[in-house]
């Protein structure tokens, strides 16, 4: 047998032969599959050894050659999936990426595996794999599959299994590798990045097939990083721009997706469950709130196919996850601060909870509507009582709202109409936020209708006027504009995200 060559020992693609490493689930994939009939979900980040797995599984028991891999990244490969429940005897049919089949396919699917299981058929097995959650997915159109389904979940190899990759491919080129300990502590777990991450340190020290004699690398790891990094940066600064700003880049607003990104950076599991990240980081619940339940991520992903090779985002689970486990890598080392003002953001951190919080009296609700969509879709959070109902119930409504109009909204503005000072609720904001007039902090909206008196204290400040006779979008538009450059004018001196790689 010839000499192991470096790109067949430490393998960035494709099923490795010298580095293959059982992971702490492959005896119970061994059993799954060999149950007749019974469907099998293996889940997990991708880069963690799924696939991989389950083809040396396959092998281990003689299935290989019967067993047929199907991909949901290759539309032939869709329209077979779509067609399986019609077939008689498909032996082992092995669909990869199921998260990205549409939700009809994912449905025949799961419709497939709880008849195959029912009639416990013998000569025709369905493996999916997906990434975190697929079996969640496929749950969800058969609340009865779950009984009817093994479920595997893969999570971060541990380090034991992450070196006993590096000390194979070490044995197979006759080499030492003296940041063995630190490319485990780099790899999260993931066999694919131990291994692009050993590929890179024996390239550096010039290894590129078996040595004759034992040969003691001393290559730094951070050479070896930045190195990676560089040229990961070039397949994936723009994905990761791309995503940062979402739709548009609005430089003065909350950065939604940036915030996303970077929770999904420092994320221990490879994937973010959204709404467990919103209760984390309640100062960011109006502005990414928004952008998730109002579907703008789900539109804005299912728009960006180049986007799509690196995240997915399922929205019936409200799990965003990586594709590629090289982009992931990518984020965990970025520069925070500097990427976002990279980007072209004015600021990665905010003073409070909401940048504007409107008040306004209940006949005006019209025109603080318009005011709220006007400033929410340039990606401000705003407090809009409408919005805050589900949280409001059961709390002491004084409680809740008293804090918002005190301290935790940068700008409160003020809609001053004609009913304004007749309302309960509107004497008692008022009362929050009177102090705040010579912080410069509330912003008065003055209806032509009802003009500020000699008398009136916000008569003191500068403030905006509307006109109910006059076309109404129009000056809505124009104070959301005035409104949003104050707040950009606050946003100049930026403080930084959390940084991962610190």
């Amino acid at each position: 047998m010839p000499d192991p060559k470096l790109e067949e020992v430490f393998k960035t693609s494709g099923v490795p032969s010298y580095t293959f490493v059982k992971p702490t689930e492959y005896q119970r994939i061994i059993v799954a599959v060999r149950t007749p009939g019974r469907g099998l979900v293996i889940e997990g980040p991708s880069g963690i050894g799924k696939t991989t797995s389950i083809l040396k599984a396959l092998e281990e028991i003689g299935l290989a050659d019967k067993a047929l891999r199907l991909t949901a990244r290759k539309a032939e490969d869709r329209s077979l999936i779509a067609e399986l429940p019609s077939m008689n005897s498909i032996g082992v049919v092995l669909i990869d990426d199921f998260h990205r089949l549409d939700e009809t396919t994912r449905r025949t699917v799961a419709d497939y595996l709880k008849t195959l299981a029912d009639e416990e058929v013998a000569d025709s097995k369905l493996v999916v794999v997906g990434i975190n959650k697929a079996g969640d997915a496929l749950v969800k159109f058969a609340a009865d599959l779950n009984n009817r389904i093994d479920t595997i979940r893969f999570e971060t190899n541990p380090d034991d299994r992450v070196m006993e990759l590096i000390n194979k491919g070490e044995h197979s080129l006759n080499i030492s590798i003296n940041t063995r300990n630190d490319i485990v502590r780099d790899s999260h777990g993931s066999f694919h990045i131990a291994q692009m991450l050993c590929r890179e340190t024996c390239l550096t020290a010039n290894i590129t097939e078996r040595c004759n004699d034992l040969r003691e690398l001393t290559i730094s790891l951070e050479i070896v990083r930045e190195k990676v990094l560089d040229e990961l940066g070039r397949a994936f600064f723009e994905p990761a721009r791309k995503f940062a700003t979402g739709s548009r880049l609005r430089r003065a607003g909350r950065a939604p997706y940036l915030r996303m990104l970077n929770w999904l950076a420092t994320s221990e599991e490879w994937s973010l469950l959204l709404d467990h990240a919103l209760a984390q980081h309640p100062d960011d619940r109006a502005s990414v709130g928004q952008v998730v339940d109002k579907g703008y991520l789900a539109d804005f992903l299912q728009s960006n196919a180049e986007l799509q090779e690196v995240i997915h985002y399922d929205s019936s689970t409200r799990v965003l996850s990586v594709e590629d486990p090289k982009f992931l890598y990518y984020l965990r080392n970025l520069i925070w601060n500097k990427f976002s003002q990279k980007v072209g953001f004015l600021s990665n951190d905010f003073r409070g909870k909401y940048d504007f919080a409107l008040s306004f009296a209940g006949a005006d609700r019209d025109i603080a509507e318009k005011l709220y969509d006007q400033l929410s879709q340039a990606e401000s959070a705003v407090f809009y009582d409408k919005n805050e109902q589900h949280r409001i119930l059961a709390m002491d409504v004084e409680d809740y709202l008293a804090p918002i109009y005190r301290s935790e909204a940068q700008y409160v503005v003020a809609l001053l109409g004609p009913e304004y000072p007749k309302k309960i609720w509107t004497k008692f904001e008022s009362e929050q936020f009177k102090k705040r007039f010579g912080e410069g902090n509330v912003i008065p909206v003055w209806f032509a209708d009802a003009p500020p008196g000699a008398f009136d204290e916000t008569s003191r400040v500068g403030g905006m006027t509307i006109d109910r006779k006059k076309d109404i979008d129009t000056q809505i538009a124009l104070a959301a504009t005035e409104l949003l450059k104050k707040l950009a004018e606050s946003r100049v001196e930026t403080r930084t995200l959390p940084d991962p790689s610190t």
